[in-house]
């Protein structure tokens, strides 16, 4: 059973920083695709950010682009949000997502698996 945990997030101020994590476990991420997406309140989920298996594609949302950075750390099943600049338009609940497929996309459609999510409230 494969199941991701977001951690991270909470109530930040606009111009903080503040990191999310995506603990995987149940299967080892090294070989699955892995994604941010968001949804703010009255919003339709949005891509963040997408990162290859091994690191060396990664996708940014035109509007996190400079602000945000993704990683992953297979050895540690983990994937990381590093947030930047926050704004109040980032306020949104922010879910990992993965898939073991080879898709390398920005469509929500082709991950299989999520976590919860965690929130992320920006106040200005």
């Amino acid at each position: 059973q494969v199941q991701l945990l977001e951690s991270g997030g909470g109530l930040v101020q606009a111009g903080d920083s503040s990191r999310l994590s995506c603990v995987a476990s149940g299967r080892s991420i090294s070989d699955a695709t892995m994604a941010w997406f968001r949804q703010g309140p009255g919003k339709e989920r949005e891509f963040v950010a997408v990162i290859s298996r091994s690191g060396s594609m990664i996708t940014y949302a035109d509007s996190v682009k400079g602000r945000f950075t993704i990683s992953r750390d297979n050895a540690r099943n983990t994937m990381y949000l590093e947030m930047n600049s926050l704004k109040p338009e980032d306020t949104s609940v922010y879910s990992c997502a993965a898939n073991w497929q080879g898709k390398y996309a920005q469509l929500d459609s082709v991950y299989d698996y999520w976590g919860q999510g965690t929130q992320v409230t920006v106040s200005s």
